[in-house]
This record gives structure tokens, sequence and C-alpha cells, in this order.
């Protein structure tokens, strides 16, 4: 077997484009309407004035990057794609009683990523990309997705400390993450229109704090979801507007409950347009998280060249 690094730095483009790693153009997620409120019924929602936020809030996200592209050939000349990936997940435990937060279990991953049931470990002087098999080349950037959202999974229960901490996970609640308790799905970006038009517009009059009524979701995950405006400087209709996401196997009642919970908890933590260009919706907390992954995942120049002199070096038959 023969490992080959693309000689190109992945900052500087690669030789290939990895198909299949983004959503579709248009949205065929069917949508209930009707769990909260009947649809005709919809208007922005205040969370009732007896709810408070939690007294801990766990924030979890996860960071990749493609350190390498390579081709992984084995001894009868049959060459596959691979990527060279290092990923790192962590959580942020934010004490809102003394107003203090800290990074906790941060986790720090490198594979190799690639369709030949050949691939071995590359041991690099900077560490070792384990390898993992994928179903297909166009799955290779999914593949990484995936081991970093199970990364994610790992050290958000590591970190709960109690079932009344509230956790709220970066990112839609995916397989794998639906099963984590008194768990909010946060989704800071809108590719595809899920509502209907008329309901669309109640989402464009949300004021700051204000949420939609829960709909339920059918995808290949079934949630409930709504739609939160966070507070933030005056923009297009949907400027400052998040998707919630919780389990679909919860009752309405706690469903319902999470969205009030939600809506005033959120809002505390939301972003400033001159400290983070993705304000208000890149939460304060997961963008200083993510500055502290990033940091870890190391030097991408010194990653790639350690990459290079692993693969160039004989390789032992298994």
């Amino acid at each position: 077997m023969r490992i080959d690094i693309d000689g190109w730095d992945r900052g500087y483009g690669t030789g290939f484009d990895a198909a299949g790693a983004g959503p579709g153009p248009e949205s065929t997620a069917p949508i209930d309407a009707d769990v909260e409120a009947p649809a005709a019924a919809w208007q922005a929602l205040h969370p009732p004035g007896d709810v408070r936020a939690p007294e801990t809030v766990l924030l979890v996200d996860g960071v990749r990057r493609i350190d390498a592209s390579a081709w992984v050939t084995s001894d009868d000349g049959v060459t596959h794609r691979a990527l060279a990936a290092s990923y790192a997940a962590g959580v942020v435990r934010c004490d809102l009683r003394r107003g203090a937060a800290e990074v906790a279990v941060p986790r720090i991953a490198r594979g190799l990523f690639t369709v030949s049931p050949d691939a071995v470990d590359l041991v690099t002087s900077a560490g070792r990309y384990v390898a993992h098999r994928v179903t297909s080349d166009d799955k290779l950037e999914i593949g990484v997705q995936e081991h970093m959202d199970a990364l994610e999974v790992g050290a958000a229960t590591q970190a709960r400390g109690s079932a009344d901490d509230l956790l709220v996970v970066d990112g839609p609640l995916r397989r794998g993450r639906l099963h984590l308790p008194h768990t909010l799905g946060y989704v800071k970006t809108h590719p595809v229109p899920y509502l209907p038009a008329p309901l669309s517009t109640v989402v464009a009059g949300l004021g700051a704090g204000q949420r939609t009524p829960v709909f339920g979701m059918g995808t290949k995950w079934r949630r409930f979801a709504w739609y939160l405006r966070l507070p933030g400087p005056p923009g297009g209709p949907w400027a400052g507007v998040v998707r919630v996401e919780v389990s679909r196997e919860l009752p309405i009642s706690a469903a319902v409950a999470l969205a009030d919970l939600s809506a005033v908890t959120l809002p505390r933590f939301a972003s400033t347009a001159y400290k983070d260009p993705r304000a208000p919706q890149n939460l304060v907390p997961i963008a200083g998280l993510e500055r502290r992954l990033r940091a870890l995942l190391g030097d991408a120049r010194l990653l790639h060249r350690s990459l290079v002199l692993a693969a160039q070096r004989p390789r032992v038959p298994a």
C-alpha cells in the first residue's frame, strides 16, 4: 500500500473538488405547523414572566480542518481519494449565578478518511491520523463531520454535571445527538426555507426575545423546532433569527417549556457586530470556544509537512 499527499497546502485549494458535502438547494422536509398553535393563529410569542434561565448552561461546539488531500494506492494498483483531517470538540460551562464561564473537556482527534480497505493509520511527527473507512469518495467530508459530531457528544456527556443543566449544541440535532436530555440544537444560518410564506412572515415580524410557535419537522431526524430572534442591530427581515430544535420524542408540553426557556436564556449570549462578523447569532461563549479549539488543532503548515514526510517513509506490510 502507498499513500501520496497532495503537494498543495489545503489553504491554497486542492487538486480535486470534494463533491456531495453540502445540502440541496431546496428543502423537502414535511412541516407540521399545528403543534403548539394552529397555523392560522400563528403570532410572535413572549415567554411567560415566571420563566427563569437555568443556573448552568453548557454550550457545545466543534471545529474541523482538512490538513491534506491524499491518495491511497493498494498493492494491486487501485487508487482511492483520501482526506487527512484534524477535528476538536469542547464545552463552555456558563455559571449564570456567578457570571463565570470556563472551557471544559476539550478533545482533539485526527483521522485519515478513505474508501480504501487497505488504509492504515498514518503516524506523523505531529500525531497519529487514525484510518477511517467511508462508503464512497463523495462521503469523505461527511465522514469527518460524523466523527466530529461523535467527539462533541462525548465531550457533552462528560461535562454534564446535572440533568437540570441546559445543553446547547451548535448545529441541528442530527443522529447521535437526539438522545441527549434537556438539549437544544442551535442553528445560526438558514440556507433553505422550511416554512410556507404566510408563516415566514411571522418569523420576519419577530422582535428581540420573541419566538414562533413550536412546529414539527420530519426529515431523517424528526424534531420539534421554533424560530427565535436575538437582540441586535436592524437588518434584513431575518437578521438575528436562529432556529432552535429539540427531540420529537419529547411531549409537546416539554418542547414548549424548552422553547420558552430558550427565549430567556439564549439572548443573553448574543454577540455584537464590532466583535464578531457573525453577530448576533454566533453566541459569545461559542465564539470563544471555537478560537480555543482551532488553536488546539495545531499549525496547519507544520501538520501538512509532517504528513508529506510520513507518507514518504517506506511502509511495512501489515
